[in-house]
């Protein structure tokens, strides 16, 4: 009789589980996780980007270009597709056996390490439970033999132990892993520059867009004096691998390309904004500037400069033209609404033909006909305590004074009639007393 907890037990022993759990690794949690970072950053951006109105082009391209130039830097440091070799094989599963398996074996080289795969190709003689993912670093000259040892001492299959051995040996001209190792170390410090140029060039684009296409460019430089680099640093001699009759070649791999191709866009984007900004001044901008369509804008500013933001041009007619950059639509709903500034622009712009600025004429006249100014009489200079007219000046009312100055500052024209009234104006001069 069974009792509640007696499923899968045998004779009152613990519950056999008949089927073994471990999996070989399917994908690297690194590059997985960069990965997702930028698609969800370029996911987030598809979805703000319907919104955009202006330089929709300019943004798209330097959004695309700048997540695809970052996401390429780190995958590619940290990836193992670099220089790769992948073989079906017959041989041993370990040494000194007859047994013999058929699988599918993988060797890919990455900067800083190797990734080994054997997996067992199913027929009516092998089994598919093997399933295996190895990776050797070779941060340092001999990581890479001391986890040869260590794989000797689990007991690895027979291949992979085979094709580590390649890589760990360093004497007598099997080099293999040492020029790997100085190929990725070359790699890997130039994909940290690169990756801190585009740092840069990202923070740029958004200060300064002009120095954003020139580090740009130099970005581009950089990744492909990285691919450039490691293609020369390969082996001069290429690795080949002989499996029991099989060999095993290799080639340049996915990373490699990619790098390549990232450096090579960034580059060609680089040097046409760099020729674009050249001929034309501040002509290439995006929406992810600081100041954008602000009053502190950079093209607001030079329009505000120059005095030409409020400024129309003229046809042969003497009519305002529409700004160039103005669409067809933009023209259609400005004729259709009633309370846009453009039109009380167009108001102010037209000309009044019966208008004529002339000088002002003041609202009085002098009644009397002018007449040539009288002679000015010349005035003889006397000591002021020796002159009577001094003293007796004293004596005038302060109004007088005024109008005498006056009299003698600005010459005055006088009627025809008037020789009478200036008879009355003239103050005779009095005799001097002897004292």
């Amino acid at each position: 009789m069974k009792g509640w907890f007696d499923a899968f037990r045998y004779d009152g022993g613990p519950t056999l589980y008949s089927f073994n759990n471990r999996t070989a690794v399917t994908g690297d949690v690194t590059l997985i996780t960069f990965l997702i970072i930028f698609c969800t950053l370029y996911v987030a951006f598809l979805i703000i980007f319907p919104g955009i109105r202006k330089e929709r082009f300019t943004t798209f391209f330097t959004v695309t270009l700048s997540l695809f130039v970052g996401a390429t830097n780190l995958v590619s440091i940290f990836g193992s597709g670099w220089h790769v070799g992948n073989a079906s094989i017959i041989s041993s599963y370990r040494a000194f056996s007859k047994e013999k398996i058929d699988a599918n074996i993988g060797v890919y080289v990455g900067l800083q390490h190797v990734n080994i795969t054997l997996q067992a190709i199913s027929n009516e003689n092998t089994t598919t439970d093997i399933d295996y993912n190895e990776r050797f670093y070779w941060l340092t000259s001999d990581q890479m033999g001391n986890s040869f040892k260590e794989a000797l001492t689990r007991g690895l299959p027979y291949p992979i132990l085979t094709v580590a051995e390649y890589f760990s040996i360093g004497q007598e001209g099997l080099s293999w892993g040492g020029q790997y190792r100085a190929a990725g170390y070359f790699a890997v410090i130039m994909l940290w520059t690169s990756f801190a140029v585009w740092l840069l060039m990202n923070l740029m684009l958004i200060v300064v867009p002009r120095y954003g296409a020139v580090l740009m460019t130099a970005c581009g430089i950089c990744l492909l004096g990285t691919v450039c680099g490691y293609l020369v640093m390969l082996p001069e001699k290429p690795l080949t691998i002989h499996l029991e009759g099989q060999t095993l070649h290799f080639h340049l791999g996915w990373c490699f390309w990619l790098v390549f191709i990232a450096g090579f866009i960034c580059l060609l984007s680089g040097v046409i904004i760099t020729t674009v900004e050249i001929l034309f001044p501040h002509s290439f901008s995006t929406i992810l500037e600081v100041d954008y369509d602000t009053p502190y804008d950079r093209h607001i500013i030079i329009e505000d400069s120059h005095g030409k933001r409020f400024q129309k041009k003229r046809s042969s007619s003497g009519k305002l033209e529409e700004a160039s950059g103005v669409g067809l639509g933009t023209r259609i709903l400005r004729r259709l609404s009633s309370k846009t500034p453009d039109k009380i622009l167009e108001k102010q712009g037209v000309d009044n033909q019966g208008f004529e600025l002339e000088a002002t004429k003041p609202s009085w006249q002098y009644p009397f006909k002018q007449r040539h100014s009288l002679p000015e009489k010349k005035l003889t200079r006397t000591i002021s305590q020796d002159s009577v007219s001094t003293s007796v000046s004293k004596d005038v009312p302060t109004i007088h004074k005024e109008f005498s100055r006056c009299a003698t500052a600005i010459p005055v024209t006088h009627p025809p009639d008037s020789d009478s009234f200036i008879s009355h104006l003239q103050i005779k001069k009095p005799t001097q007393q002897n004292t």
